[in-house]
């Protein structure tokens, strides 16, 4: 009985702290003021926005590159097949880059030192004289986004915190696909070099406005500057924030947690376990085709068929961005996990039926060449492969929407919010690594296994591993909605 009562008070004792120190984050979030907070992730996001332009880039300047008159600049097929995959070498070069730099100079620097290869690399491709010039500049661009896409989730997570960091961190996401969009609309108007003119703006503007923001309170906290770090949270946190509480917070979860990385901690599941997570959600996010599509989806549109497929892809686009936006609203209310499974269930759908399309529209182009089908395969290529390409373009706006409503922001974020301090750098580099490699092998390999398999044949494909994505998010995947950064690395260590 004795036993029994004492169990009872130390349960008591323990849900008695868990209730204060609740209590004393509600009182704490009661002052904060969020303008700033806001600023400040406008002036990382300009970075996504950057990598998103370099992403859409290839698909408008593509075709006006293989009709070039100059044949110093034109694309042969290899070429252009070059053109939009080297992007993604360039970028797991700059995601192991951007793991060392982030850890010896800060988030603040390692967005300023990013914005240099987009610049740059724009800037070799609009004085492009030969093709050897514009691969020079898409790796240079790539490097930035590998860059980018490791250091502007990390920024925004140690920025933000519990209550918003969901919706600010689907930003990033929200961002990349606006870039996407800009370029594929810009491309409508513009010719390829003044489209590379064009994408050079937002990482300009970002250079110059990184100039006055803060660097992130738990790197400074990590390097012994708590003066500077307070200085940053009152920023962020607006005057009449209790910035000491949160520091203290911090302080507390990085001595638990220790300050370096050894070969010791591989071992240990607070490491190993959300290691594991963030690389396999990477993998899985590329093995979806995203970027293969969405580097060639007006050749895509144009071998179904479509009447205009450069507006297709502008179409394509905007239901990105809108269910880009829909997930930032509602990440802190429905969760990761269901976002994710809803995601992989409409990507695995879509692509299932963009593959039955492709099969139809073969099958009427096989019979056509045999008389006794000829006027069935004419009437059928006058009127209903007209209809059947809006099934195209329907199945193509499903996957996209998927995709934005949870597997394109999620996985980044997750990422962000999952890995311990002293590991964060190291493990972040090795997810975006993977990332891009997988990114690579998908979009450099998409149009032979379109050869090999058909058309039909690789969306089936994709159709088959999105279903793995689902499975996978049931039973791999933590939910960290309204969790702090702290609760999360104890759920991974098991102390939560």
């Amino acid at each position: 009985m004795d036993d029994a009562d004492e169990s009872r008070s130390l349960l008591d004792s323990e849900n008695g702290g868990q209730t204060e120190e609740k209590l004393e984050q509600d009182m704490y979030f009661e002052n904060v003021c969020n303008r700033k907070l806001y600023l400040a992730t406008f002036s990382a996001v300009l970075g996504p926005l950057s990598f998103g332009f370099v992403l859409g880039y290839c698909s408008p300047a593509i075709p006006d590159l293989c009709k070039i008159n100059n044949p110093q600049l034109q694309l042969d097929a290899d070429q252009a097949s070059w053109f939009g995959s080297v992007v993604t070498l360039g970028a797991a070069l700059g995601g192991v880059v951007g793991g060392w730099i982030v850890e010896k100079i800060g988030r603040k620097l390692s967005l300023m030192f990013c914005s240099m290869p987009f610049i740059f690399g724009f800037a070799i491709i609009i004085g492009a004289q030969n093709v050897w010039m514009l691969h020079a500049g898409r790796v240079l661009t790539g490097v930035a986004s590998g860059v980018t896409s490791l250091v502007v989730p990390l920024y925004i997570s140690e920025i933000s915190h519990a209550r918003v960091r969901g919706t600010i961190g689907t930003c990033v996401q929200l961002m990349v696909v606006s870039g996407i969009m800009g370029a594929y609309a810009a491309g409508l108007a513009l010719d390829w070099r003044w489209l590379a003119v064009t994408c050079s703006v937002p990482p300009s503007l970002m250079l110059v406005l990184m100039c006055f923001m803060p660097e992130t309170p738990r790197f400074l906290l990590s390097r012994g500057r708590r003066r500077e770090a307070e200085e940053a949270l009152r920023f962020l946190r607006g005057p009449n924030a209790s910035v000491e509480w949160e520091c203290d917070q911090i302080v507390g979860a990085s001595r638990e947690q220790g300050h370096n990385l050894q070969l010791s901690d591989l071992w240990d599941p607070g490491v190993y376990r959300p290691l594991a997570v963030g690389v396999l959600m990477m993998l899985y996010q590329q093995f979806t085709g995203i970027n293969a599509i969405m580097f060639y989806a007006e050749t895509i549109f144009e071998d179904a068929n479509f009447p205009r497929s450069d507006v297709a892809t502008v179409i394509v686009a905007v239901v990105q961005v809108v269910f880009t936006a829909v997930a930032a609203m509602v990440m802190d209310r429905a969760g990761r996990k269901v976002l994710l499974i809803l995601s992989g269930v409409a990507m695995s759908v879509s692509t299932g039926v963009f593959g039955v399309y492709f099969k139809l529209t073969s099958s009427i182009s096989a019979n056509s060449s045999d008389p006794k089908y000829l006027v069935l395969a004419q009437d059928l290529e006058l009127h209903d492969q007209h209809e059947l390409s809006w099934i195209a373009l329907a199945s193509m706006g499903l996957f996209i929407a998927g995709f934005a409503l949870g597997w394109g922001p999620t996985p980044w974020l997750v990422m962000s919010e999952i890995f311990p301090v002293q590991a964060r750098g190291l493990a972040s580099a090795i997810c975006v690594f993977i990332n891009w490699t997988a990114a690579f092998i998908v979009t450099k390999t998409f149009q032979d296994l379109m050869d090999l398999l058909g058309s039909a044949g690789i969306f089936w494909l994709f159709s088959s591993l999105c279903a793995l994505n689902v499975l996978f998010t049931i039973f791999c995947v933590p939910e960290t909605k309204g969790k702090t950064l702290e609760q999360i690395h104890a759920h991974f260590k098991g102390t939560d």
